[in-house]
């Protein structure tokens, strides 16, 4: 073979050439394509998938559907967004920051039992508003320490009472280095 820059012949004549793609007509199974002669049918549109109304929790159903199964050993009436006072969840979950701090978390730990979701907060906020009176009391010989922590102390009720508020949707935790998961803990354990 001569590797000169100047041939006299081209390279591509004296080489071998890759065979030539097979144009026959029986062709190889794709697993992702439907196979050949089927038609392009709506698989939505078939009768083997049940009603809507199969998934409810309609008493007067004959038991069939996932909804009358009692699919986690006696917790089929539990609802999550289910809370022992009169208030809806999001509220609740707010109330553990606004009521006065850390005040307003043990009044919501002695009387909400049912959610999880408003204990959890109302334990971070014991906590946490706990921890903070004791730096209180620690910072209190100083006027100008004890307001930039009482500025620090309103912008973190406004921080996590928003997000109590917002993450009560999808029942999300906002959870706090150190408390957060200390309550999240307590709350696992009751």
């Amino acid at each position: 073979m001569d590797f000169a820059p100047y041939q006299d012949t081209a390279p591509e004549n004296t080489r071998a050439l890759s065979p030539p793609p097979r144009r026959s007509s029986s062709r190889s199974p794709n697993p992702k394509s439907p196979p050949p002669g089927r038609g392009t049918a709506d698989p939505f549109l078939s009768s083997a998938l049940p009603a809507p109304s199969h998934f409810t929790d309609d008493p007067g159903r004959d038991g069939r559907g996932f909804g009358n199964a009692d699919l986690e050993g006696g917790r089929m009436g539990v609802d999550l967004f289910e809370t022992s006072l009169p208030l809806r969840l999001d509220y609740e979950a707010m109330l553990a920051y606004l009521l006065l701090p850390p005040a307003g978390g043990v009044l919501l730990l002695l009387t909400e039992h049912k959610s999880d979701y408003v204990r959890f907060h109302a334990w971070q906020s014991s906590l946490v508003f706990t921890a903070i009176f004791i730096l209180h009391l620690i910072f209190s010989w100083s006027k100008w320490l004890s307001w930039i922590l009482f500025v620090l102390d309103l912008g973190l009720i406004a921080f996590l009472t928003l997000h109590a508020y917002q993450d009560a949707n999808n029942l999300d935790r906002l959870e706090l280095p150190f408390f957060g998961g200390l309550a999240s803990s307590f709350v696992d354990a009751e």
